[in-house]
């Protein structure tokens, strides 16, 4: 299997695994470089480790140095139940001590999925510009059909090389999003993936087996150009 594979009994213990390593990994990031970079990733996994961020590592990362990304985000208003952003919000960003001007999410109260996408690639090309790596850390999570940020199975956005971002109409609730796209993505530092539920044992084998195309399997198009990818993955999904 490409990258590493780190198994848990359960979400907690692979929470509090991830947790240290991700407090350890923005603490050497910011000595080394001064600030570092991280993408955070919807869905339900990462509550529990934005909590350990918030509470046991609260005072251990440097947050004025951080700076907050999104990989993808649903076209609802920030204020919204779906969006990435408010659980992100609620969970993680509200509870630290990072400056407010040090988080960039992905303007979806422009008037259209296309201003909106268009808008946040010019943050990003303009934090990064087009050369070296882009994400210190970029965390993600995958679906049970092997969709990962908002990258489903035969999408039109699998195939993209030259944008950042996309908007993508997605068999999912709700719908209308956008999406970060491979090129951006796979010039992370460090990618991580974490990935609980029996339910993704199948998608994740076949990711382990590096034998499905990623138009069938999305996260298998993740593949970072240098970094170091590791999957962060509790018992009821790993593979066999």
């Amino acid at each position: 299997m490409r990258g590493e594979l780190k198994r848990f009994e359960n979400l907690d213990t692979l929470s509090e695994a991830a947790a240290a390593d991700v407090s350890s990994l923005i603490s050497e990031t910011v000595g080394r470089k001064g600030t570092c970079s991280v993408a955070l990733s919807g869905g339900n996994t990462p509550r529990t480790l934005h909590h350990l961020l918030a509470t046991r590592y609260r005072d251990e990362v440097p947050w004025d140095s951080v700076s907050i990304f999104f990989g993808d985000e649903r076209y609802v208003p920030h204020s919204d139940a779906n969006s990435n952003f408010l659980m992100a919000k609620q969970t993680l960003l509200d509870l630290v001590p990072i400056p407010q001007g040090n988080i960039h999410p992905i303007p979806t109260e422009l008037s259209g999925t296309d201003k909106a996408a268009a808008a946040y690639e010019r943050v990003l090309r303009d934090f990064f510009q087009d050369v070296g790596e882009t994400f210190d850390l970029l965390l993600l999570g995958m679906g049970k059909e092997g969709h990962t940020a908002s990258l489903f199975p035969h999408s039109k956005a699998l195939d993209e090389c030259r944008k950042w971002v996309t908007p993508v109409d997605v068999p999912a609730t709700p719908p209308r999003r956008i999406t970060l796209t491979y090129p951006i993505l796979n010039r992370s530092a460090s990618i991580y993936f974490l990935i609980t539920g029996s339910d993704k044992r199948p998608a994740l084998h076949e990711v382990a087996e590096m034998g499905t195309d990623y138009h069938v399997i999305p996260a298998r198009g993740i593949e970072p150009v240098k970094g170091r990818l590791v999957f962060w993955v509790d018992s009821s999904a790993f593979p066999v």
